[in-house]
């Protein structure tokens, strides 16, 4: 006759079992149904990137700012800069202040270091046409000394 106490004990795993079970099998079926919703949400936004793809390319251009003449943009020359700079007796400050630009990047432009953007080329061409006095009177209008 077998022990009463082993007797037990596999009565206990075994209902132990079935109750653990029935918890874990309500568990699983929600796990199922969350992760078919993730891959659901998944697919719907790979949708909508591919969507605004589309549209991006689809969409028209913004046009360009019309510049100084189609073909004939503003010409750089970094000595240029310079010798337009030397000739106003300006600091590189008092030309950022001109062209809308930082002391830092004049001097940049200057050294050959860098390119000044689009936007203020025709500023820089602006330049050439400014005699000292009427570069005095605009940097004293922005309050800015020489």
């Amino acid at each position: 006759m077998p022990n009463i106490a082993s007797i037990l004990k596999s009565e206990i795993t075994r209902i132990a079992r079935k109750e653990i079970r029935a918890e874990v099998e309500g568990l699983k079926k929600s796990v199922g149904g969350y992760r078919s919703e993730i891959a659901g949400l998944k697919r719907r936004a790979q949708s909508l990137e591919q969507q605004v793809k589309r549209l991006e390319k689809s969409a028209p251009k913004p046009d360009a700012p019309p510049s100084v003449e189609e073909g004939k943009a503003p010409r750089f020359s970094a000595k240029g800069l310079a010798k337009q700079r030397q000739r106003l007796e300006l600091s590189a400050d008092a030309v950022g202040v001109l062209v809308g630009a930082s002391g830092q990047s004049v001097y940049n432009w200057e050294a050959g270091k860098a390119r000044p953007r689009a936007n203020h080329l025709p500023a820089i061409a602006a330049l050439r046409s400014l005699s000292k006095k009427q570069a005095a009177e605009i940097l004293a209008a922005r309050k800015i000394a020489k």
